[in-house]
């Protein structure tokens, strides 16, 4: 019977092998994929499109060279399919090892492209590593959280896992390579998913509205008070922010009032003096609440001895210290174009012909779109090279100047499907390991639509990220194919035994 058994698993093992994998795959994923593809030449054939050219199907045009990305993306892609899905979880280490190499010895290249060595010059061929080292770190993620015994809520755990991402973001950024580092950022929506504490991402997105509304208002002065808008603001958050939790993570709701009702009040009896008594900054008030306050969290952390006190008593801390890193950081670290462009964003600057240059041609080639857009090759921004980086980084301005709203907002519905699709995927995989790589490339997909979209409409900063299977070059088509049919494959093969 076990030999039976066996040889049922054997059989049913070859049974998906071959052409009985192509029937277990998911045709809906790639038929978008292909739409994608096929939407992403088109633009990349306005976007480089000049007047007088007669082919754009030459390999001497970039046009003509997407064919042959987009080619040998299909050759890979189908490739990877045809593969056991269990290498990928049997060589993620290795993968990994060789990746870190890889991307290290990026550092040294002396070949500098832009200001960046994160290309390796083979001959006519550029390749990025960065870009394969996506699809290496989710599989070393989901290899390192498919282990037996693995538990996110464990610091020893997590930690591990953060290594593993934070050690190719170490290079990337040594490589000045800082946009592509920061997509690294988007696993944690990962973690969230298996089993990260909320507070954790909670914390992520407070320390990014106290950037924007400190830097943003840091010298605008609240009415009749010598005081900062940015500063008061952010530290009341803190404070609001702490109260929230306490009622969120605390057994005593009482304390989460206590806290609420006292800084809210000393701070407006504070404001009231200062507008028609005394006036001075209300600030030093804010400083002194926000002292008393982590001082009482610690002191509710011996008394109940729940560590929940404690940890948001961390929280407040951190946040004046990343509020005031953040400011230092940003006037003396950051290079001044990474500078430029974040003060253009907030609204500081307005640097049309410089940092704000890129994000101002890109607006306004959408916004001359109109509804229906110009047609294919008709846009003339794009045409006329107003825009620059346009087949690459903002090729989504050809998107929205030739194909218009409705074009625009077709491609978006097509990434959208894209998303969710890779959500119920991920949903249904029989073994972590397959769901873990699986949000894991959600989360890759979804980061790099966001802020790219968003910085060709000025709502991100323009760090540098392609757009997935539009921008033009072979490193980041590749990259995502890769990405997307390991995923692909492991989702075929998710009801197999495993020996």
């Amino acid at each position: 019977m076990a030999q039976q058994a066996d040889s049922i698993t054997t059989s049913g093992r070859n049974d998906k092998s071959g052409s009985g994998v192509l029937r277990s795959l998911d045709y809906w994923t790639i038929l978008i994929y292909l739409a994608l593809l096929t939407f992403g030449w088109i633009s990349v054939c306005g976007a480089s499109y000049t007047y007088g050219d007669t082919d754009i199907f030459s390999l001497a045009t970039r046009s003509g060279m997407q064919i042959i990305w987009i080619g040998t993306s299909l050759v890979l892609g189908l490739t990877l399919l045809l593969l056991d899905d269990r290498y990928y979880d049997m060589f993620a280490y290795i993968f990994y090892l060789l990746m870190i190499l890889l991307l290290f010895a990026t550092i040294f290249n002396p070949h500098s492209i832009k200001g960046s060595h994160s290309w390796l010059v083979l001959g006519p061929v550029r390749v990025q590593p960065a870009e394969f080292a996506k699809f290496v770190t989710a599989l070393t993620l989901a290899k390192l959280m498919s282990t037996f015994g693995y538990d996110i809520n464990k610091w020893k755990h997590f930690g591990a896992a953060l290594l593993v991402i934070f050690m190719p973001m170490a290079c990337i950024v040594l490589q000045r390579e800082t946009g592509s580092a920061l997509v690294y950022l988007a696993f944690f929506l990962m973690f969230y998913r298996e089993g990260m504490p909320g507070s954790i991402l909670f914390t992520a997105v407070a320390m990014v509205v106290y950037f924007v509304v400190g830097i943003r208002f840091e010298h605008v002065m609240l009415p009749g008070m010598p005081a900062s808008v940015g500063k008061f603001c952010v530290l009341l958050m803190i404070q609001v922010f702490s109260a929230a939790l306490t009622y969120v993570y605390c057994s005593d709701k009482r304390d989460a009032w206590k806290i609420l009702g006292a800084t809210v009040g000393v701070t407006a009896i504070m404001m009231l003096f200062s507008m028609y008594v005394i006036p001075f900054d209300v600030v030093w008030v804010q400083i002194v609440l926000c002292a008393l306050l982590i001082g009482y969290l610690l002191w509710r952390a011996l008394a109940t001895r729940l560590r929940s006190y404690f940890w948001i008593a961390a929280f407040a801390l951190g946040s004046i210290a990343f509020f005031n890193v953040a400011d230092y950081g940003l006037n003396h670290v950051l290079q001044d174009h990474q500078r430029k462009r974040i003060n253009v964003l907030l609204g500081l600057d307005s640097d049309m012909k410089g940092a704000g240059y890129n994000v101002n041609q890109s607006e306004i080639a959408i916004g001359s779109g109109g509804l229906e857009g110009k047609g294919f090759l008709n846009g003339t921004q794009t045409k006329l090279k107003f825009v620059p980086e346009q087949d690459t980084d903002f090729i989504f301005c050809t998107v929205g100047e030739e194909e218009g709203f409705v074009g625009s907002a077709t491609v978006l519905l097509l990434f959208l499907a894209l998303i969710l699709r890779l959500i119920h995927l991920a949903e249904r995989q029989t073994y972590r390991f397959g769901r873990v790589y699986g949000y894991c490339v959600l989360s890759i997909f979804l980061f790099h639509v966001f802020i790219n979209v968003g910085m060709v409409l000025g709502l991100t900063p323009v760090i540098g990220i392609p757009l997935p299977f539009f921008s033009y070059g072979g490193s980041s088509l590749w990259g995502f194919t890769i990405l997307l049919f390991i995923f692909l494959r492991i989702d075929a093969g998710r009801n197999l035994a495993r020996s």
